[in-house]
């Protein structure tokens, strides 16, 4: 029995310690635990009929106690999770999120990993708590970025991978691993690692990014199936591809170098696009103008033939009657577009002139205000 409830002790009556009254409390007083459990035991006796130990107690209090046991079972599965029901210690079944059920403890237990949310690990670079700024700044890891490439040149690689549990291999998560973020982050830097070291540094500081994040992505996954972790690598991203802090103006200028080249050319194959096509169609026209004068030309001599050869038959019917028309048509060819001037030196005539002016005798053309000409033909 407490020395408060005594009606008195060593030291008097009430409850006093061996230094006197001790302190009073103040305000209402607290209720006494024991007076509480002797009234709820009084209460469960009086439900219990024949007491505690009677066979109508005892089953009652069994069938209560399993009744809570089989109701411990309930557990619930959250939007991001996964549970993963082990009976004995062995994986049976995987169930959605929402609220299940399960054998309760021992028979079967529950582990709720993250297996719908996607995690994200950065190799190269990490955060850390900045209080000049009020918030989290980057800090570079070189250890982990500095990379050696396949011509043997140094390359400063900071990127990020995102993974998630796979659907169908959650139980191969939770028992073939030990440390998820570990081992995702080891696999991440030495796949990059590799795949650096079979490239050339120009490509992967220019336009070989996509290729290389897929080549990591596929080497990493192959890696992670082969330890059978049941993890999914879901993307690769490269944050900064840089050369080393000591030498990167100088690359900053061989890409310039390089950029102005690709540009001249480009200029050049422009011209060599404009001018190549012109040229080609000159050409092509003076081909067709040969051609067409060609064939012209054959088609005259042809022609010229054919008519020689029936004036020929002619010829060889009526000689006579032919070479007089041939000279005739000979003569008006000749002297069709010809000035001519015609001299009478009949009996009539007063014999050749010393002097013939000619220039004189000659028509001469009319002007342009459509005057007649002042001479004539004689």
């Amino acid at each position: 029995m407490p020395w408060k409830n005594q009606g008195g002790g060593p030291w008097g009556s009430g409850p006093k310690g061996p230094w006197g009254s001790g302190p009073q409390p103040v305000g209402p007083r607290p209720p006494d635990l024991e007076d509480l459990l002797r009234r709820g035991q009084d209460r469960l006796q009086q439900l219990l009929p024949g007491g505690y130990f009677s066979g109508v107690g005892i089953t009652l209090i069994l069938l209560i106690i399993v009744a809570f046991w089989l109701l411990s079972g309930f557990f619930r599965v959250q939007s991001e999770e996964l549970g993963v029901v082990l009976r004995f210690g062995k994986h049976v079944r995987t169930v959605q999120p929402g609220l299940n059920y399960h054998l309760p403890y021992p028979i079967e237990t529950v582990l709720l990993p993250k297996a719908l949310r996607v995690s994200a690990i950065s190799i190269g670079m990490t955060l850390i708590d900045d209080p000049a700024r009020r918030g989290r700044s980057i800090r570079d890891v070189p250890e982990e970025s500095l990379m050696l490439t396949g011509d043997e040149n140094i390359v400063d690689v900071d990127f990020t991978v995102l993974w998630r549990i796979k659907p169908d291999g959650v139980g191969d998560f939770l028992f073939n691993i030990q440390n998820p973020e570990g081992t995702v982050k080891a696999v991440a830097e030495s796949a990059m690692r590799e795949v650096i070291g079979r490239s050339q540094i120009q490509p992967i500081l220019t336009g070989a990014r996509n290729v290389t994040e897929q080549n990591v992505q596929e080497l990493m996954q192959r890696t992670l199936d082969s330890y059978g972790s049941g993890i999914l690598i879901t993307q690769v991203q490269m944050q900064k591809v840089d050369p080393p802090a000591q030498v990167i103006d100088a690359f900053r200028d061989v890409q310039a170098a390089r950029a102005d080249l690709e540009r001249l050319q480009n200029e050049a194959q422009t011209y060599a696009n404009q001018v190549v096509p012109q040229a080609r169609g000159r050409a092509a026209q003076i081909l067709q103008a040969a051609e067409g004068y060609r064939e012209q030309a054959i088609a005259e001599a042809k022609g010229q033939s054919a008519r020689f050869l029936k004036v020929y038959d002619e010829y060889k019917k009526a000689p006579d009657v032919t070479r007089e028309r041939i000279y005739l048509e000979t003569m008006e060819r000749v002297l069709g577009g010809s000035e001519k001037l015609v001299y009478d030196g009949g009996p009539s005539g007063q014999g050749v002139l010393p002097y013939l002016p000619l220039s004189e005798l000659s028509p001469k053309r009319a002007p342009t205000t459509g005057q007649q000409p002042s001479g004539g033909n004689r």
